[in-house]
């Protein structure tokens, strides 16, 4: 009885020790990443949305942002991301735009206006958002947190000293892989299945076209022509899928002549492994795709 009543206070104090953690909410995956390495177990991380949804695309309810209004310290990606934020009532002091030391270095897009499921109808138009495909500028949205945790929870200083460098160091090694790894592509056009892809091609010297497929859909058969007057019109023979495709759906890219490789652009949690490990192996498939 005495075991049983020790192990009931142990949880209980487990648990209220979670509660008492402040808060950081991010808006997409590589942020919550970034936040779950600097705070060190020190800090909860809030990302709420479900797994298999767009984070660009979702929109909280309102218990969803009643939780993110009391968080110490509310992470956005900047760039247009995450439109929801844009028009929401979020307490100023706590946010952080983390691409904003870089905003001169956004890359506009043309206005690409179509549906994606349930997600409903939506437009590229504007600015491109996925900017932590560039590894380096992903490093400067990592000390843009880091900045606002230590200011909003001070007693992080110590860890964010030491866990911020370790982070930085990765990001930087992802770098310097996607140079090294993708310098044998530049010279050659790539094709998508969406317009995720601007930072990654601009900071790796790649030439990517963009198509506007559903992520995890089969294609239809008119935009398996269309696939092929795309390939025909750029001279490429190498897809990426910003989703696995169904069964049947690489194999038929195979028969047109067009190599596949999936590079999640992770702005969900990947199925496996974290963004690190995710990203160095999205790299060396993409840089060994052709070769296959």
């Amino acid at each position: 009885m005495l075991k049983r009543l020790c192990l009931a206070a142990a949880l209980a104090a487990s648990a209220a020790s979670a509660q008492d953690r402040p808060v950081v909410a991010t808006v997409n995956y590589p942020l919550a990443w970034m936040a779950e390495r600097l705070g060190g177990g020190a800090v909860e991380v809030l990302f709420p949305v479900p797994v298999g949804q767009d984070p660009s695309l979702w929109r909280p309810g309102l218990s969803d942002i009643a939780a993110i209004q009391q968080a110490a310290v509310i992470a956005l990606n900047g760039a247009g991301y995450a439109p929801w934020t844009a028009r929401s009532s979020l307490p100023r002091s706590r946010i952080v735009d983390t691409s904003v030391g870089f905003s001169d270095a956004y890359i506009a897009t043309q206005s690409v206006t179509h549906s994606h499921g349930a997600d409903g109808e939506h437009s590229h138009e504007g600015t491109a958002s996925y900017t932590w495909l560039d590894f380096a500028q992903a490093a400067q949205q990592s000390e843009a947190l880091a900045t606002m945790m230590e200011r909003r929870i001070p007693e992080l200083a110590d860890t964010l000293a030491d866990t911020l460098p370790a982070l930085q160091s990765d990001l930087a090694a992802l770098d310097a892989q996607a140079r090294s790894e993708l310098a044998g592509l530049k010279g050659q056009t790539i094709l998508a299945t969406h317009p995720r892809y601007q930072y990654l091609a601009r900071a790796y010297g790649l030439e990517i076209a963009a198509l506007e497929w559903e992520a995890g859909a089969m294609p239809t058969d008119a935009q398996w022509t269309e696939l092929s007057e795309l390939s025909e019109a750029k001279g490429a023979t190498l897809l990426l899928w910003e989703a696995a495709p169904p069964a049947g759906a690489i194999d038929r890219a195979q028969e047109m002549g067009i190599a596949s490789t999936v590079f999640a652009p992770l702005a969900n949690r990947p199925a496996e492994g974290d963004f690190l490990s995710a990203m160095r192996a999205a790299i060396t498939s993409l840089a060994e795709a052709t070769q296959r």
